[in-house]
């Protein structure tokens, strides 16, 4: 086996196998409700089925593809295919990304694993990391489209075609056409150059990329909803409560070691660009700029700066330490048998510790705790078990759980779906959970006659004031009753 492919095989292995873990969370519950609600039915949701608050109410998802991918890979295989679909994402964005970036073989496992370690706060059983996959799949194509013309340029409304049904990410996708558009007129009427092959001038480079646009945002309008899609992200940025409170959607808390890699990858990347012997490309310093913004401004975006920038990463590292590095680094092949039967051992060793650390988080158990420390399993036991009269009102971080485990009997008052909620009905939960002057007036709207709340939530000590009676409670969390 040559380094280099030994280097390829390891760095991918390793990304897998960090990828690979108890991925359940938050807002994996009600994702799998609604893939399951849409199997039991052979229909689209678009009416909201879940919650008191919005119950029939128009609700358009773009996720509904990858909402039934989790269903079936759930009931066939439970937490490990769940988990199994977030590592095979991630790996699936990378190994796309390594067919783009050009770099010596050592360099390119450092920056793919740099990246791995800055989008790694992104992995989670949801329909986003399916956006991530494709992500990594946009750029491979949009790097074909670079080097073959309008031979590739039906690879992009193909893709987004398929993205558009699997999540609202399906934009970044835009995003990343708008910056190759940008730098190929900055190319032609600015004052840098891009390098362009000589029988592919500005002027073609433009018109095909103009041509993979029109394309792609004809694709959008392949989904269940049409064109309406297309504003889809607007009204979801557009939130108030969604930037104010939730957490992916605020700026990152850098003194987390978690977010850090972000700040490592943002200022090598700058770094190797300004001293490399290759000048920048423009994508390269749009993608940098602007998917950088982008992670300042919300923790999400930081695994979206971890694709994005590993290109100009991976290659203006490699052109600036390639002198440096020793020849058999820089070799295709290893030039002895006896070496290739050492990369061969080398790579079962690795493989087999790979696959021990898989075990792991196929176990059952192991992602039953991990669900037991983000959700109050035991208060929705009692629940489940003994049913007592409702409308419910549920913590946000709970309706999730709520939707997954206590649906038709109970409904959501408020859940993950922000887009469905909107500030108005956010707002009014917020009022409550803090027991704010005219708190009493929304529970007698709502006909409120059961709380599930956090122990130490304001609401809990103002509804045990008012004469409700507690019916569960442990460290996590308090069940009330409304008195008869």
């Amino acid at each position: 086996m040559s380094f280099r492919k030994l280097v390829s095989v390891i760095t991918l292995l390793a990304i897998f196998t960090m990828a690979l873990r108890a991925s359940v969370a938050g807002d994996t519950w009600w994702h799998l409700r609604a893939g399951n609600w849409m199997l039991e039915h052979g229909q689209i949701l678009r009416e909201d089925p879940f919650s008191l608050t919005r119950l029939s109410q128009p609700w358009i998802y773009p996720g509904w593809l990858a909402e039934i991918l989790m269903a079936l890979l759930f009931q066939s295989l439970g937490y490990g295919g769940l988990n199994l679909l977030t590592a095979l994402s991630v790996l699936a964005a990378f190994v796309f990304l390594w067919r783009v970036v050009e770099a010596p073989p050592l360099v390119k496992g450092f920056v793919f694993v740099l990246a791995a370690a800055v989008s790694g706060v992104y992995w989670s059983a949801r329909p986003q990391i399916l956006s991530f996959a494709m992500t990594g799949a946009f750029l491979w194509a949009l790097a074909k489209v670079r080097r073959e013309g309008r031979r590739a340029v039906w690879l992009l409304p193909a893709l987004m075609a398929l993205w558009v049904n699997l999540h609202g990410g399906y934009f970044i996708g835009l995003i990343l056409l708008g910056i190759e558009i940008a730098s190929a007129l900055l190319d032609r009427f600015g004052p840098r150059s891009l390098q362009i092959p000589a029988d592919d001038p500005p002027g073609s480079v433009l018109r095909t990329l103009g041509l993979g646009a029109i394309l792609s945002l004809l694709a959008v309008s392949l989904n269940p909803n049409g064109p309406s899609m297309l504003l889809y992200p607007l009204k979801t940025v557009s939130i108030g409560v969604l930037r104010d409170y939730i957490q992916e959607w605020q700026s990152p808390n850098f003194h987390s070691l978690e977010v850090q890699p972000f700040l490592w990858m943002l200022f090598l990347t700058l770094v190797f660009m300004a001293v490399s012997p290759q000048r920048p490309r423009w994508r390269e310093i749009l993608s940098v700029v602007l998917f950088g913004y982008m992670g300042f401004l919300a923790a999400r975006n930081v695994a979206l700066f971890g694709l994005t920038a590993l290109p100009a990463l991976g290659e203006h590292a490699g052109a600036t330490l390639q002198p440096w590095l020793p020849h058999p680094y820089r070799s295709a092949q290893v030039p002895s048998g006896t070496g290739r039967l050492l990369n061969a051992l080398l790579l079962a060793l690795v493989g087999l510790a790979a696959v021990a650390k898989a075990l792991i988080p196929m176990s059952p158990a192991v992602n039953e705790e991990a669900v037991r420390r983000q959700a109050p399993v035991a208060a929705v036991d009692y629940l489940a078990a003994n049913q007592p009269p409702g409308p419910l009102l549920n913590s946000y971080n709970w309706g999730s759980y709520v939707i997954w485990r206590l649906y038709p009997q109970y409904l959501s008052f408020v859940d993950g779906r922000t887009d469905l909620f909107d500030d108005e009905i956010l707002e009014q939960y917020l009022a409550l959970w803090r027991a704010e002057a005219g708190w009493e007036q929304a529970v007698r709207r709502w006909d409120l006659r059961l709380a599930l709340l956090e122990p130490d939530a304001p609401l809990s000590a103002a509804l045990q004031d008012a004469g409700w009676t507690r019916l569960y409670r442990d460290e996590q969390a308090i069940i009330l009753a409304a008195p008869e």
